[in-house]
């Protein structure tokens, strides 16, 4: 049997779609404003902060699957710290978000300078999905930092979709005023008729209308969420479950065949199950195939949400397979 006119319902709640756009859009405009000012868009995301042992695992190790951690080794009695850490803070304003550093002095806290196997300071590390990552030691000079940089937040984005540092929600009275009626943007028609395609199953209409906005408006959030939803659901309309099921449990090493069934297992609402079974893929595979299963699970990643614990756990499991 075919399925036909499938929902995403159990699996992602369509009606908050339109507020995590939102929350991301959010998200974006503090971004660019602490670009603008050098400072960090609220005080629950700040650039730059201090760490300890008690605090690195949440302040640390938690918060790398939402945005890269850049950590600087330093300690008071170091010179060449004193030239770095200043640099290190101003191109946290300067990213703007795309990063955050965690500074740690390693007289206050030896357990995580041997954890981490320093060797001299200023050492700089970074942390993506809790994986570690040696960066470069010693006061290096600006333009190599910026290239270093630049590529950590690009692999973070390109290898396991982590963009971004996250924004405190607003105060009670900010939040009254986003609340309020506002008068519509251009695209909510668009997008409203997209989200009703969606939820009846008119998957051709809402793949277009999403790709529509998306023409105009390259990063609208919504637009976004709504076409990877779509798609994975025109993708699995036309499958057969159980022959899909039976091909990938007898050909475990077939990677197209096993993305199939984790299409159909984050269709069925196992959403551990499909991820979990790319994460998989991507450790026994290598080249083409280990590219597809990491995409897809990428994309699979953004029909759940970024900020969705199951999300955060299996990125953590990417990282540990591709390190």
């Amino acid at each position: 049997m075919q399925p036909r006119n499938m929902s995403m319902s159990g699996v992602v709640d369509l009606a908050a779609l339109k507020a995590a756009g939102e929350a991301k859009q959010k998200a974006e405009q503090a971004r660019a404003e602490a670009a603008r000012t050098g400072q960090a868009p609220a005080s629950g995301a700040r650039l730059v902060f201090d760490v300890d042992e008690a605090g690195f695992q949440q302040d640390v190790l938690q918060r790398s699957t939402e945005v890269p951690v850049v950590i600087d080794f330093w300690a008071e009695w170091c010179e060449p710290c004193k030239q770095l850490g200043p640099l290190l803070e101003r191109l946290a304003g300067e990213y703007a978000g795309k990063f955050v550093l965690a500074k740690i002095d390693v007289d206050a806290n030896q357990m995580l300078f041997q954890q981490f196997g320093v060797q001299g300071i200023p050492a700089v590390f970074a942390v993506v999905a809790g994986q570690p990552i040696p960066l470069f030691q010693g006061a290096a000079p600006e333009a190599q930092i910026r290239q270093v940089l630049d590529q950590l937040v690009q692999a973070a984005e390109q290898q396991f979709g982590i963009v971004g540092a996250p924004v405190e929600p607003p105060a009670a009275d900010e939040q009254e005023q986003a609340e309020a009626p506002v008068p519509a943007g251009p695209y909510d028609a668009l997008l409203e008729a997209a989200n009703q395609a969606l939820d009846s199953g008119d998957l051709g209409g809402a793949v277009q209308a999403y790709k529509n906005v998306l023409s105009d408006d390259p990063a609208n959030p919504e637009a976004k969420l709504g076409l990877a939803q779509a798609e994975l659901l025109r993708r699995v309309q036309d499958l057969d479950p159980q022959a899909v099921r039976k091909e990938a449990a007898e050909n475990p090493a077939d990677v197209p065949a096993q993305i199939r069934a984790a299409d159909l297992d984050l269709v069925g609402g196992h959403v551990e199950d499909a991820f979990g079974r790319l994460v998989d893929a991507v450790k026994r595979s290598a080249g083409d195939d280990r590219e597809a299963a990491r995409l897809r699970l990428l994309e699979l990643f953004e029909v759940i949400g970024a900020e969705d614990p199951r999300v955060t756990a299996a990125r953590t499991a990417l990282a540990r397979v591709l390190f």
